[in-house]
């Protein structure tokens, strides 16, 4: 049985590999993070290695060990921190492609065939992607490679052409809900709301419910609200803040806008009476009142505002700057508007 949520389409396209028993000799899984792709990846080895008849059965000892990372036929590897190291690193090392050529020559040493899985195969060093191309112009048999990636467009051309490239598409809010009430037992109205948060991306709904994600997300939420309202005191203040963080954590500064987006395509969406698909569903009634002031092409000169943000920022514009331009770019606040009518 398949682990993966959702992916009809795809799992039935690797089903048809499978019984033809003709699978490709290289992947290309490719989606946002947290869409089901390692967990896919890992499926498919399950399934070329699974000793019973419907493929993966979840059950035999094949598919236990590699479920749990101790088949040794199946390899992972990734940017994570390795064993002895002392932080995370910041690209696939062609050492690392080394050591999988060098497996990929013995034959399989307890099941069917050897999966190798190379996650966040974008940051494979330029020696790395060369040193694999070899490997898979040179297809071994009995040997699968699975290269997942968030942004294939930071791949050389020539790798990506020698993989079957699938994509793993984000799945409908309706999909993730159901599964996070019926296999991790949540109340609906907490479902309904990581759902609608997570963005079709299921493993960061299913990583919500035991951490401190959901309450983060509150937070900066919290934070984004008080500087709509705020002055200009205020909103220069988080512009700065971001500034700052930006210097240290470029992702977390342009999550930050991605929630400002979401919040402004809400405001979008409740102006024109589609509040019960907004994404922050909990916040329904601060949108509804926040929307009362605004018009529509108020509201999308801040939405362009907010992208032309982003693209500046990941162009090393000048942060501080272009954070405090965007602050300008907001509507006027309503501590601004209720000292203009009581003058």
């Amino acid at each position: 049985m398949w682990k993966t949520i959702g992916q009809k389409k795809t799992i039935e396209l690797l089903e048809a590999g499978l019984k033809r028993r003709a699978p490709v000799h290289a992947y290309l899984f490719t989606g946002p993070a947290h869409v089901g792709k390692m967990t896919l990846a890992r499926d498919l080895a399950c399934a070329l290695n699974c000793t019973s008849e419907s493929r993966p059965c979840g059950e035999c000892p094949s598919c236990l060990k590699i479920l749990a990372g101790k088949h040794a036929d199946i390899r992972e590897i990734g940017l994570g921190k390795l064993p002895g190291e002392a932080k995370t690193r910041t690209e696939i090392s062609i050492e690392d492609v080394r050591d999988l050529q060098h497996a990929a020559n013995l034959p399989p040493y307890e099941g069917k065939c050897k999966v190798f899985i190379i996650d966040g195969a974008e940051w494979l060093s330029v020696e790395a992607a060369n040193c694999l191309l070899k490997t898979l112009e040179e297809p071994l048999p009995g040997v699968i490679f699975i290269l997942l990636s968030a942004n294939e467009q930071l791949l050389l051309s020539t790798v990506v052409s020698r993989c079957q490239h699938i994509e793993v598409v984000p799945l409908p809010s309706v999909e993730i809900e159901q599964v996070l009430i019926e296999k991790h037992g949540m109340t609906s109205e907490k479902a309904r709301l990581l759902a609608r948060l997570s963005h079709g991306c299921p493993g960061w709904a299913v990583a919500a419910t035991d951490s401190g994600i959901l309450d983060r997300h509150s937070g900066l939420i919290d934070s984004l609200v008080e500087t709509i309202d705020g002055d200009n005191e205020v909103r220069f203040a988080y512009a700065a803040q971001l500034a700052t963080e930006f210097s240290q954590n470029r992702e977390s500064v342009q999550e930050k806008l991605e929630l400002w987006l979401d919040w402004w395509r809400d405001l979008m969406l409740v102006k024109i009476g589609l509040g019960d698909i907004v994404t922050n569903i909990d916040r329904l009634e601060i949108l509804v009142g926040m929307s009362g002031d605004l018009d529509m092409v108020r509201i999308r000169s801040v939405i362009e505002c907010i992208q032309e943000t982003s693209q500046q920022l990941k162009l090393n514009a000048n942060a501080r700057l272009a954070l405090e331009v965007m602050m300008l770019g907001l509507p006027e606040s309503s501590q601004k508007s209720e000292k203009a009518k009581s003058r």
